[in-house]
């Protein structure tokens, strides 16, 4: 059976987004989201929903995975978080069989009841000092640590002023803590300016916190770090920084747009993720107070309530910081670059849309839904893994494919990928044409019986 339909694809496939799924209405809990289901199935009958697909070997630079309808694909792999290429390397592997040796598999237990392990300990001590930080908590993922430490910090008086695009964990974490939550605009220091400065004017007696991120992980941008903190002592208010995506794979030394711009130990709070670039689950924040450190401990519950990582997980982090402060990590950050540039100009030569700052993060634009997952249906027969993002995780009309660059990709991996996705666009615009027309007046309609 072809991964493509050789059927006509039915307007409602292309029109829609998981967004007019998100608010249901009626009495029936479970009943109330077959209207999704009917939606998301018919677009997974004709091939245009991308999500939930597996690997069926280890996320290298070509590999073979599978649709959540079963149906296998192999190709060249744009689309796993594998930065520096330390999932499979060597000396990680052998640190996660050590372990399990020594440990077993299981820490057993949360980091306030004995789930803590040497590892787990060395590790915090090894992101401390990483980032020119006195102390890190560990959490059990990423998504975990920007949602734990804003609630746990921030009070229901107090105010959060975050960039529109930060991360889903930073958004949820703030909405949990807060009513009073104000977006500004994306990189705009103006815009957080005047937010702060209308709080300050009214409210002189709460807190705030500022959250940004310091790589944009759908449009592969950074803010001025630095002008951010400057902005928070001159309003009373502390910074929180999410490194997930350039730390240990950015910059000379590896730590990421925190290091190039000179802000090392600086900024109030930080916070990352270890899915990115060292090879596991996980997640942490830093900071410079023990008092803070030890607050989070205790009052933030997806630290305090969740297991442990394993002794696996913080003895591969352990061994990936290793390898990231070596002359060996130098030269996979080297590659990396190298790899990203390469791609960046190749697509743009292909003339494909690219945005954004060169980080392992390429977005590739093709704005309307429709035809971006008509093109998304095509890549796996030609041999190609890759994300498709739309909306909501990016603004209506501005869906792209989220290539994930690898240290370990070579030229004629990223030559292949470009020649085949310019033949899925071109197979797909042409097929797309009929619909064009009729997309706008079909989206508004949905729109109306689903509020309706």
């Amino acid at each position: 059976m072809p991964y493509m339909s050789e059927t006509v694809t039915p307007l409602e496939a292309l029109t829609g987004s998981l967004r007019d799924y998100r608010d249901l209405h009626g009495a029936d809990l479970l009943a109330r989201v077959e209207h999704f289901f009917r939606w998301q199935d018919l677009r997974r009958q004709h091939h245009v929903w991308p999500y939930s697909r597996a690997t069926e070997e280890a996320p290298n630079t070509v590999c073979a995975a599978q649709a959540d309808t079963g149906e296998r694909f192999a190709g060249v792999n744009f689309g796993s978080q594998d930065y520096l290429s330390l999932a499979s390397h060597p000396a990680i592997k052998e640190a996660a069989k050590a372990a399990v040796d020594e440990y077993g598999v299981h820490s057993a237990g949360s980091a306030a009841f004995i789930g803590n392990t040497k590892y787990s300990l060395a590790l915090e001590r090894s992101i401390a000092d990483f980032l020119g930080m006195e102390h890190a908590v560990l959490y059990p993922t990423g998504w975990a640590a920007g949602f734990g430490v804003i609630k746990a910090l921030v009070r229901p008086d107090d105010h959060v002023v975050m960039d529109g695009l930060c991360h889903s964990c930073l958004q949820e974490g703030a909405a949990a803590a807060t009513r009073n939550v104000h977006l500004h605009g994306h990189l705009n220091i103006a815009s957080a300016r005047r937010h702060l400065a209308r709080i300050r004017a009214r409210d002189a007696e709460n807190a705030i916190l500022v959250v940004s991120e310091s790589l944009f992980s759908m449009d592969s941008d950074t803010p001025d770090i630095a002008a951010l903190q400057d902005l928070c002592r001159e309003f009373r208010a502390t910074l929180l920084i999410d490194c997930a995506h350039d730390l240990g794979n950015l910059g000379e030394d590896g730590r990421g747009h925190i290091g190039l711009q000179h802000m090392i130990g600086l900024v109030d709070i930080v916070m990352g993720s270890f899915s990115k670039t060292f090879a596991s689950n996980g997640g942490f924040v830093a900071c410079n107070s023990p008092a803070v450190r030890e607050y989070l401990k205790y009052y933030s519950a997806p630290q305090t309530f969740s297991n442990a990582l394993s002794p696996v997980q913080a003895a591969i982090v352990l061994k990936a910081f290793d390898i990231v402060k070596s002359a060996e990590g130098r030269a996979l950050r080297a590659d990396l670059m190298g790899n990203i540039t390469y791609l960046r100009t190749k697509l743009q030569e292909a003339g494909f849309e690219v945005i954004g700052e060169p980080s392992a993060i390429v977005p590739v634009m093709m704005r309307e839904e429709g035809l971006a997952r008509m093109v998304a249906s095509r890549l796996p027969q030609l041999g190609v893994v890759a994300n498709l993002v739309e909306y909501p995780a990016v603004a209506k009309g501005s869906a792209r494919f989220r290539f994930q660059v690898m240290a370990k990709h070579n030229k004629a991996n990223v030559d292949d990928v470009v020649v085949r996705l310019r033949s899925a666009y071109d197979e797909a615009q042409q097929a797309f044409r009929p619909y064009g027309k009729l997309i706008a007046p079909a989206s508004a309609a949905l729109g109306a019986i689903i509020g309706a």
